[in-house]
């Protein structure tokens, strides 16, 4: 059994793209992604690119600490771990 982490969006995004907190269940964030994008494509596209990477505009913390690995998506997930999902700021002179 994989362990399940709560995904959250921030309201911006969720201004966007319909996106609600749901708990979801994998070992790396690829898979709880992967879990969560089954039932909301809209998202999928807000959140990855066409090679199925992270887009610029976005940032992943899970527990407090910024991911790793923008591209295959390997970081760990631990059990109860929660998964932010933010746009990234930008901007500045």
């Amino acid at each position: 059994m994989c362990d399940v982490a709560t995904v959250r969006f921030t309201e911006s995004i969720q201004r966007h793209v319909q996106c609600p907190t749901r708990e979801i269940a994998g070992a790396t964030l690829r898979e709880v992604l992967e879990g969560y994008f089954a039932g909301n494509e809209r998202a999928r596209g807000y959140v990855l690119d066409d090679q199925r990477a992270l887009r610029k505009h976005m940032a992943i913390f899970i527990d407090g600490r910024q991911v790793r690995d923008r591209i295959a998506l390997t970081d760990s997930v631990d059990e109860n771990a929660v998964i932010d999902l933010i746009q990234s700021l930008s901007g500045g002179s």
